[in-house]
């Protein structure tokens, strides 16, 4: 059987490789898939980025939504310094948590250590990154500071864009307009076991379910089955056969994925409104210790 179930997904994957995209003149690219993701050699995140070069990564992020950068030597402030261009740092609510299991004790970077004794590891089972705040982070800098011994442990993504664009023009229509709601407890609590500090809650919030991105205009999907819970304007059935066929939809069209293999030194760097991630846990007993650093834009996802 055809990958391709119809058309349609030939259509979407055809019109965006179509632009012409010129080449860049301060760093090597390399495509690391057709439809997302390059890896770019040239760039010192260890130094202040000229502005030149800042343009053409700006560049780079809007047409492949995934950037890895190559034989990185940086410390947590360049880390972060690199991040605050993008827009203001984000403060995750676990971070305190797992600064108590063995991160960093700075609010701006969440850490994670799996291990052999780990219940789970962050981010294994495909999602946007705090898709539950009122203002759900943009992008996302990602430092892995132990890679597995054996291998493994790869970054997975998924185009947003064309995971909208290669359904039918009727079904498009049935969810412009339609909003649904993340719950930071579906994911931490049901997925994690964790608990928001006494006294408060984690937070819930109603996003479109077809969003516009304010840096290209491209329409694309926002929901994701670790935060999101039910679509508002739809009964409970119906709201989970939709959002079912869309989970499946997105982690069964591989030709809108690619898997990021990390290498000592490797700072990856993602759109995390225009694509899904999910973190491959395929190491086991070995140990993958990470840093994020993240950025919100001032205003979340606009229908």
């Amino acid at each position: 059987m055809s990958f391709y179930q119809d058309f349609k997904d030939k259509q979407a994957i055809q019109a965006w490789q179509a632009p012409s995209r010129a080449p860049y003149q301060t760093f090597d690219l390399k495509r690391l898939a057709p439809t997302l993701g390059a890896e770019i050699h040239g760039v010192d995140l260890s130094q202040e980025i000229p502005a030149v070069q800042f343009a053409e990564i700006q560049r780079a992020m809007r047409e492949h939504l995934v950037l890895a950068f190559r034989a990185q030597h940086i410390n947590a402030e360049q880390h972060k310094q690199f991040a605050r261009r993008f827009g203001s740092l984000h403060r995750h609510l676990l971070a305190k948590s797992r600064a108590i299991a063995g991160g960093t004790d700075d609010p701006e970077i969440l850490a994670w250590r799996t291990g052999p004794e780990s219940r789970f590891t962050a981010g294994d089972a495909w999602h946007h990154d705090v898709s539950c705040d009122a203002t759900p982070i943009w992008g996302s800098f990602l430092h892995v500071t132990h890679l597995p011994q054996g291998g493994g442990g790869d970054t997975a993504f998924a185009n947003m864009v064309l995971a909208y664009e290669s359904l039918s023009e009727p079904y498009q229509r049935l969810l412009d307009g339609l909003s649904a709601v993340h719950d930071g407890a579906r994911a931490w609590t049901a997925g994690y076991g964790s608990q928001p500090e006494p006294g408060k809650t984690f937070p819930a919030s109603e996003h479109p379910v077809v969003a516009r991105h304010p840096h290209s205009g491209a329409k694309f999907l926002f929901v994701n089955e670790a935060f999101t819970s039910h679509i508002v304007q739809l009964t409970r059935s119906e709201s989970t056969a939709v959002l079912e066929h869309l989970y499946r939809h997105i982690e069964r069209q591989l030709a809108f994925q690619v898997r990021v293999h990390w290498e000592p030194g490797t700072l990856l760097f993602w759109d995390n409104w225009a694509t899904q991630h999910h973190a491959v846990w395929d190491y086991f007993p070995q140990e993958r210790w990470g840093e994020r650093v993240s950025v919100l834009l001032p205003h979340g996802p606009q229908a």
